[in-house]
């Protein structure tokens, strides 16, 4: 009989699944565009995380799948070229996320051991290597990805803890902290696009949805797990905001902007902090990018047999999914090609839209899973809200971003409509 997941497990799933090389990756941004209101950006965007996450509780219960979101938008709109389009808009999003994490890992890494002259080239070096590296891990042994992955949570949990505990004491007499005040804050609407912009480090939670099946006590666990790690993140995120933004002033977090935890634990701890989490850093990013590996693969293979990719990608290299050897490579592609704040904005676009729709997905199946309508309407209506205030303050601000992430969703949508009209299971239509 197959060992069940308790919710202990299922807890720790989600906390990993966020606290992944998001926080590490995008604090700095974040404080770029919101200052000293950052912590107010990581509330907003935990509580739409939050009220998105009960339309994934109540999908989960009705159609627990391996699949998770996959499962959910097809039982919605069926194998259609739009349920399509947004399933291979979340296997890109996989591919975003893995881009983000591999960048940030470039960003730290430098700060321990120099390989050249340039820190660009070395950030460069550091992130196709860490790729690599994870791929081979995956291609050697899943069971190999889930012990990394096991310790790695507690590892990087014990050490965001303690710099919190620290730094919140470190705070005690600290000039900067007077940068929290609300003569610091910035509109509500660049609060609001700073909270949409990282929104990116919340998405993980939906991982649950994909060990759902083998959660013990589904109706009792299965809630409690989306709830619990979701809140636990939203005061995590908030604290870690508040000990940064009240250690250092903002011209040294955008000085440090793509390392910027790092440079906070200075204050209290000096350059053995820096260290500790520069390591933690190395550790969180490499764990996320060997599970999202992992789950994008997956993520390929079971919308290929859905045939809404080429069933072809339902076959096997080195034993393992075609999917994660293409999802390696054009990880590669990206993370090599863009700029922090564009990875992170295509990612937050895309998942932003995504969550969006798997809450219209809880409404329009409200009776069948005997979910509140309001409640999933509401979380439907902020997410296209969110979305078009981020895209709007990102046009002004990056236009490349904004033009990276529409043509990712333009590509998956045309994408699917070319396969569906011209492929049937794998082989090629009658054009006349």
């Amino acid at each position: 009989m197959k060992d069940k997941i308790s919710l202990k497990a299922a807890i720790s799933i989600g906390i990993g699944g966020m606290v992944g090389g998001g926080i590490f990756a995008v604090l700095g941004l974040a404080v770029s565009i919101a200052k000293g209101a950052t912590y107010i950006s990581f509330l907003v965007a935990g509580l739409l995380a939050l009220i998105t996450s009960y339309a994934y509780s109540k999908l989960s219960l009705k159609f627990p799948d391996k699949g998770g979101t996959v499962r959910f938008i097809n039982e919605a709109f069926g194998q259609s070229v739009f349920s399509g389009a947004i399933n291979n808009l979340l296997w890109v999003s996989y591919i975003i996320m893995l881009a983000l994490y591999a960048s940030a890992f470039g960003s730290y890494a430098p700060n321990l051991l120099k390989l050249t002259e340039s820190t660009v080239i070395d950030s460069h070096i550091y992130a196709t290597a860490i790729i690599l590296l994870a791929t081979g891990i995956n291609y050697y042994s899943i069971a190999v990805v889930g012990k990394i992955e096991t310790y790695a949570v507690v590892i990087k949990l014990i050490i965001l803890i303690s710099f919190i505990l620290i730094g919140g004491y470190g705070l005690i007499g600290n000039p900067n902290l007077s940068q929290l005040g609300v003569e610091n804050w910035v509109s509500s609407v660049h609060i609001l696009a700073g909270g949409m912009v990282i929104f990116v480090a919340y998405e993980g939670f939906e991982l649950i949805a994909n060990a759902a099946p083998d959660i013990e006590n589904p109706k009792k666990n299965i809630p409690k797990a989306y709830q619990y790690s979701v809140v636990f993140v939203i005061f995590l995120y908030i604290i870690i905001a508040i000990v940064t933004v009240g250690s250092l002033p903002f011209d040294e977090i955008a000085n440090a902007e793509d390392y910027v935890l790092a440079e906070a634990a200075k204050p209290m701890l000096g350059q053995v902090g820096f260290t500790i989490i520069t390591i933690a850093a190395l550790i969180s990013t490499f764990s996320a990018i060997n599970a999202s590996l992992y789950g994008g693969s997956r993520v390929s293979f079971e919308i290929a047999e859905d045939d809404e990719l080429p069933h072809q990608l339902t076959g096997k290299v080195w034993n393992q999914p075609i999917g994660l050897l293409i999802t390696a490579i054009v990880t590669i592609v990206v993370a090599n090609t863009l700029e922090l704040e564009s990875i992170s904005t295509a990612g937050s676009v895309g998942f932003l839209l995504i969550f969006g729709i798997v809450n219209y997905v809880a409404f329009k199946l409200s009776k069948e899973i005997d979910g509140n309508r309001l409640i999933s309407m509401t979380g439907f209506i902020l997410c296209f809200v969110a979305l078009i205030v981020l895209i709007l303050q990102q046009i002004k601000g990056n236009l490349t971003s904004v033009i990276v992430a529409l043509s990712l969703i333009v590509t998956c949508f045309l994408g699917e409509w070319i396969y569906k009209k011209h492929f049937d299971n794998g082989s090629p239509k009658s054009t006349d």
